[in-house]
């Protein structure tokens, strides 16, 4: 029988590539999702299959966070051998503007899904989603021991969920662990985000669809590292003998202002005359430096990043370039329609 595993957050970056490495390794994968006028499932559309399809092994179910009896029942309908729970209102900046729903979300959508495994019973590995906005003004490097000093409403929403997973595990003997990612990116990216924000921007500017791009603090200092190697380390959690807490990061830092030189210099442009700063996009309270220690996470679950800073650029640069290319095609054809 193939193991099975439930994912909230299935629609996102991480819950993508999650599935498709669960998937590989011969996992049964449930995904829960939102009910919405309009399909939210592009990031795993390649996974997909009709489930009446006898090889299908994806498999989508409505429900939310914020609804405890939802969580029961996909539970009791799939009994998963493991949960991942990505699921959240992520984005930081937007979290000062939507505390309530971020903190329904992202703490109390999580202590919900907890009391929902610790009712069924059901003897299932827990995986919660941390956040290295958790230690927001503690100085780097930061590690399994640094203090907590979260930002923003998004960060403390993750210290809730955080000291909550290690609550269940020590109350009543749950296998729950807690990633805490650093920043992990990919061109599955959100577009909001400052790195794809970036990475679009400069291939748009490049192909004539648009002059500025408008930034907010450029001398902010992230660990970014590749979203396919992160959602591994995941997985490599619940593999363990014993749950425990792990910090997943690269151990580099870098400036927005260094991605920004970054990918304006692989399309061949001077980001100076293309960039400028907004402060509707600087943070009321500001983290400025986060660079993770992942000696444990080495050490214990043999995992290592292998994507470059470098090279992750690269490949969202490539993956935008070829999204703009296909716009001003697109543009071009229409403006041809109309001129005849």
């Amino acid at each position: 029988m193939a193991k099975k595993a439930l994912i909230t957050g299935i629609t996102g970056q991480d819950g993508s590539y999650l599935a498709e490495l669960l998937l590989q390794k011969g996992y049964e994968v449930h995904g829960l999702i939102r009910r919405s006028s309009s399909f939210n499932t592009a990031r795993i559309e390649h996974l997909y299959r009709d489930p009446h399809d006898r090889e299908a092994m994806l498999f989508l179910h409505y429900g939310d966070l914020t609804d405890g009896s939802s969580l029961r029942k996909v539970l009791t309908a799939i009994t998963p051998d493991e949960v991942y729970n990505l699921a959240a209102q992520s984005h930081v900046r937007l979290s000062f503007d939507q505390p309530v729903y971020t903190a329904e979300t992202g703490a109390l959508g999580t202590l919900l899904l907890l009391e929902a495994i610790r009712d069924t019973q059901l003897p299932v590995r827990f995986y919660q989603a941390g956040s290295s906005e958790m230690f927001g003004k503690s100085p780097p490097p930061q590690n399994e021991a640094t203090a907590f000093h979260p930002r923003s409403p998004y960060g403390c929403a993750k210290v809730f969920s955080h000291w909550q997973t290690i609550n269940y595990r020590e109350a009543y003997g749950l296998f729950a662990c807690n990633g805490i990612l650093f920043n992990h990116e990919s061109p599955r990216r959100g577009e909001t985000f400052v790195t794809r924000k970036v990475t679009r921007a400069a291939t748009r500017i490049k192909e004539g669809l648009q002059e500025k791009l408008f930034l907010g603090n450029l001398d902010a200092k992230r660990d970014w590292g590749f979203a396919g190697d992160y959602v591994e380390a995941m997985w490599l959690m619940l593999q363990q003998d014993q749950p425990d807490d792990y910090v997943i990061a690269t151990g580099q830092m870098h400036s927005v202002r260094e991605l920004v030189e970054t990918a304006f210099g692989l399309v061949a442009l001077d980001w100076r005359k293309h960039v400028e700063h907004d402060p509707r996009y600087l943070r009321p309270t500001e983290v400025d430096e986060l660079c993770g220690d992942a000696s444990k996470a080495r050490q214990v679950l043999g995992w290592r990043p292998r994507v470059t800073f470098a090279e992750l650029v690269r490949r969202m640069v490539e993956h935008d370039w070829k999204l703009a290319k296909e716009e001003r095609l697109l543009d071009e054809h229409r403006a041809n329609d109309k001129s005849n």
